[in-house]
């Protein structure tokens, strides 16, 4: 009998460890996830500032060819196209 009792408290035992482990690993767990949205914002931040530099380094690109620079013309020529077709385009649209 006395067997007994020592296989249940043993068990007992383990399960209280394995309950404390799975309380250490929960809360692990809830702190990396904090982390990973904490961090998913820096990276939705960086995202939307390094497209922000991009659309800005694109302005002066074209502005700095119009003004005369002969290594982006025909870049600011098929942008210039492109803004015409789309004036057209919506020129279309509210003549319908």
């Amino acid at each position: 009998m006395s067997e007994l009792i020592q296989i249940v408290d043993s068990l007992e035992n383990r399960i209280s460890k394995l309950l404390h482990k799975l309380e250490v690993m929960r809360r692990a767990n809830t702190e990396l996830e904090n982390e990973l949205i904490s961090i998913r914002s820096v990276q939705q931040q960086a995202d939307k500032s390094v497209s922000d530099w991009e659309e800005k380094y694109n302005s002066l690109k074209l502005a700095s060819s119009m003004l005369g620079s002969n290594t982006n013309k025909t870049e600011a020529k098929l942008k210039i196209n492109t803004l015409i077709r789309e004036l057209d385009h919506c020129i279309a649209q509210l003549s319908e």
